[in-house]
């Protein structure tokens, strides 16, 4: 299992339904790191899972929370950040989030 420790600023997603989200983009060599795994897990399984997702858990604080990131071509990979890990860590849009990630 690989184990990064990682920061970064979440930012907000807007749907034109109205919906929100909150992520957390990793790039740089965390984010190479992850669409290698992607690939490796793709080659292995001859299939893509859904969206290009890559399943993880995630720690923020002292919240520990399972989810999966996506991969995005603008800015690399995005880490969806819930609601109830917002409230508990106290944590707004444009925050510097400290986290850890386990693939």
């Amino acid at each position: 299992m690989e184990r990064r420790v990682l920061s970064g600023p979440m930012w907000r997603w807007q749907g034109g339904n109205g919906a929100a989200w909150h992520f957390v983009t990793i790039g740089g060599e965390a984010g190479e790191a992850l669409s290698a795994t992607a690939l490796m897990r793709r080659l292995e399984s001859g299939r893509r899972a859904g969206f290009g997702s890559i399943k993880v858990v995630a720690q923020i604080g002292d919240s520990r929370f399972s989810t999966s990131v996506f991969p995005s071509r603008e800015t690399g990979w995005m880490l969806p950040v819930k609601q109830s890990v917002r409230k508990a860590e106290d944590l707004a849009e444009g925050d510097l989030v400290d986290l850890v990630l386990e693939y």
